[in-house]
C-alpha cells in the first residue's frame, strides 16, 4: 500500500502521527515520524516483534515505561530506543502537548496497521479501536505487533468468535487491500 507523505493520523484519544517519509534503504525500508500527544495520553502497552522505534522529545516532557520495569522520563533533547519484541509504551506526562521525532526501523505494514487502528478508534468513539478491526488487525499480523492491554481470554476465545462472525456478514471486506504480513 502506497502512502503520501507527509502522511498524517489522528485519534480522538489525543494522539497525532506524521509519517513524514518512507526511507528507501538497501537495508531496509524505514519511516522518519513525527508525533503530537495531548497530557495523560499516549499508546497502550504494545510491542513490534519486528521493529525499533526511537523517538526524542523536542517539546514537553515523555514518559516510557518498558513492561515489568519502573516509567523513565524524558526531557527535550532526550531519546528513549525500543528494540524489536520489546514490550513498551510511552506517554505525555507533562502539561502541555508532547512533541517528538523519530524513527521506525524496518517499516513494514506498521503505517497501515496504525492508520486502520486510528480509524477504527474514530469510528467506535475514540477510545479503543471496534472488536473486528481489532480481532482482524490482530490475528493478520500478529507476527508484527500485539496490544498486551488486550486480556489473554478476549485474544483467544472471544477475538476468534468475532472473526468468525464478521467475516460471515463480510466485515472483512473492509481490508481487501491490506498489505501481506511480515513473518520475519
Amino acid at each position: 500500500m502506497e502512502f503520501q507523505y507527509p502522511h498524517v493520523i489522528e485519534n480522538l484519544s489525543g494522539e497525532k502521527l506524521i509519517f513524514k517519509q518512507l526511507v528507501r534503504d538497501s537495508q531496509g525500508d524505514w519511516l522518519e515520524v513525527e508525533n503530537e500527544v495531548q497530557p495523560n495520553s499516549g499508546p497502550p502497552m504494545h510491542v513490534h516483534f519486528q521493529q525499533d522505534e526511537s523517538l526524542t522529545v523536542v517539546k514537553g516532557r515523555m514518559a516510557t515505561q518498558v513492561l515489568g520495569e519502573e516509567p523513565i522520563f524524558h526531557e527535550v533533547g532526550q531519546s528513549a530506543t525500543f528494540k524489536a519484541g520489546v514490550a513498551h509504551r510511552f506517554w505525555n506526562c507533562g502539561a502541555e502537548p508532547l512533541v517528538c521525532r523519530g524513527w521506525i526501523k524496518p517499516a513494514h505494514n506498521l503505517e497501515y496497521f496504525l492508520t486502520e487502528i486510528y480509524k477504527s478508534t474514530n469510528e467506535n468513539g475514540g477510545k479503543r479501536p471496534g472488536a473486528f478491526d481489532s480481532a482482524y488487525l490482530l490475528h493478520r499480523y500478529r507476527s508484527e505487533f500485539d496490544m498486551l492491554e488486550i486480556p489473554g481470554f478476549v485474544k483467544k476465545v472471544v477475538f476468534p468468535v468475532v472473526l468468525f462472525l464478521g467475516r460471515l456478514t463480510g466485515k472483512h471486506h473492509k481490508f481487501q487491500n491490506a498489505p501481506i504480513p511480515f513473518s520475519g
